[in-house]
């Protein structure tokens, strides 16, 4: 039973960091990246549809991201999108592509973008204590219920407490990446 609930927790605890993984791959670092703007929500035909959902969505260099809509009619709509969004882009439209030209960072953006990075990493470490709590709770309701010893729920709380040390490492290792990627011109 232990091992099954350390199981769960390690698959949540992924769940947490792989979470906090696709938080960072939204934030701006001065290189063009198409899930800047794949999740942006656009309206369209009163439909709350994500980019990726209406148009094609390109790198072709390090500062320029292309959206091509499939539907004429939808350009104007991904445009209020893009300029609704907080990221700070501009969208030009040519008719036939949307260009959005991705402008080097000023230092100030830079550590503003680090803060919410900060912020991020945060909120993951947080979702792994409350998991940690969840499964503290568990091991020692097992207990209470007689289905295992004092003994083995207090070994079962050192391996979930180790668990979530390295999963706290391994979010602290992935947010020094991301500020080293922030703060890099």
């Amino acid at each position: 039973m232990i091992k099954e609930l350390i199981s769960d927790g390690t698959k949540r605890m992924e769940g947490a960091l792989n979470s906090l993984e696709g938080d960072f791959a939204k934030l701006r670092t001065g290189r063009a990246s198409s899930s800047l703007v794949e999740d942006i929500s656009v309206d369209y035909y009163g439909t709350p549809t994500p980019i990726v959902q209406l148009a094609s969505v390109a790198v072709p260099d390090s500062r320029t991201i292309t959206i091509q809509p499939w539907d004429r009619n939808a350009f104007s709509d991904i445009e209020k999108a893009i300029l609704r969004s907080d990221l700070g882009l501009n969208p030009v439209n040519d008719g036939k592509v949307i260009r959005i030209s991705i402008p080097p960072l000023t230092e100030e953006r830079r550590k503003e973008l680090v803060k919410i990075a900060k912020k991020y990493t945060e909120d993951a470490k947080v979702a792994l204590r409350n998991v940690r709590r969840d499964l503290n709770d568990s091991l020692k309701k097992l207990e209470k219920d007689k289905d295992i010893s004092e003994d083995d729920m207090h070994s079962g709380q050192d391996n979930v407490q180790k668990l979530t040390d390295d999963y706290v490492k391994k979010c602290d290792s992935s947010f020094a990446a991301k500020e080293k990627e922030i703060l890099e011109i």
